[in-house]
């Protein structure tokens, strides 16, 4: 008869299972963003944005039923539900435009300021204490970004901004997250945000269908660009799903720092589909943004704060 597991080594062993899940979450979750890259060539960004919202309450249905939490709202929670929404819709309407134009890794790199605009939210709307190393941290952050978007600017112009309003919006819609992650079922969460984002989508296709915009201009989609679309939504419920499990079996401070995992596997998956690799300015504030960002979560962790964010692709 074996001896019984301690319960230290049980935590161990979460631990070690979470760190598997968001390892293999992180790497996934680029792949939303290639096959969006591959899809905006031929569908505007405003209609992948709602198809991808349109899967995701298609694919998580069947869960929350099961769970009872269909219907575990309250008007609070909605209005919650639906700010949520749209944060999420303007997250990834601003993030997919840009891969039209835009390298990958490049946009994902930029996007990665969000745990450094989150932290500087959080000082203001949370009144979370922030001494000057994490102040001084996001400001060599941001100086990074800088030096990617400086020559994505000569190259595409002003687009090459548009990933940093993206990773403000997700910033925001996830300190909303924490007011309503306390009381409320994470698969429901979920559930509630895309049928959210699928509405906002849909309305702003509805007002677009004519006009003629390249982002809320709907089309119809050949076979091909709708297995691309298909794709984003798989990869982005996969992604998502390991990092719920994730989140419950290790502390979020564990699991922050492999985040930045996900520039690697969009730098190889860019590579690999799109023959494209950052030169060495732009690997240089790659480095500057993902040394700012541990810096910051290593920080918040010594002072036993909450550290780190979901996966950066809003994923589910």
């Amino acid at each position: 008869m074996g001896k019984p597991i301690s319960g230290s080594a049980a935590d161990n062993s979460d631990v070690s299972f979470g760190l598997t899940l968001m390892a293999i979450a992180v790497l996934i979750a680029p792949l939303i963003d290639i096959f969006s890259k591959l899809a905006i060539a031929t569908i505007p960004s405003g209609q992948i944005t709602a198809i991808r919202f349109t899967l995701q309450v298609l694919f998580i249905l069947p869960v929350v039923a099961l769970r009872g939490a269909l219907f575990d709202l309250t008007w609070k929670k909605t209005a919650l539900h639906a700010l949520r929404g749209v944060l999420l819709v303007a997250t990834m309407l601003s993030f997919i435009t840009t891969l039209k134009v835009m390298e990958v890794a490049d946009a994902i790199a930029i996007f990665f300021v969000e745990p450094i605009i989150l932290t500087i939210l959080g000082s203001i709307f949370l009144k979370e204490t922030i001494g000057w190393r994490r102040y001084t941290a996001c400001g060599v952050g941001f100086f990074g970004a800088m030096l990617v978007v400086q020559p994505s600017m000569q190259e595409v112009g002003l687009i090459a901004l548009l990933p940093i309003v993206s990773a403000f919006t997700l910033a925001v819609f996830l300190l909303v997250t924490r007011l309503v992650a306390q009381s409320e079922d994470p698969w429901s969460m979920q559930f509630h945000a895309g049928i959210w984002g699928a509405l906002f989508s849909a309305a702003l296709l509805y007002f677009g269908e004519g006009t003629g915009s390249d982002v809320f201009d709907p089309v119809v989609p050949d076979a091909l660009s709708l297995v691309y679309v298909l794709g984003v939504g798989v990869a982005a419920t996969i992604s998502g799903v390991l990092g719920v499990y994730a989140y419950r079996a290790a502390p979020a401070s564990v699991l922050a720092p492999l985040q930045y995992l996900e520039i690697v596997s969009a730098t190889l998956f860019g590579w690999l589909v799109f023959n494209d690799l950052p030169d060495a300015l732009k690997w240089l504030g790659i480095s500057i943004i993902i040394t700012s960002g541990l810096y910051i979560i290593w920080r918040e962790h010594r002072l036993n704060k909450t550290a780190g964010t979901a996966p950066v692709s809003p994923a589910i």
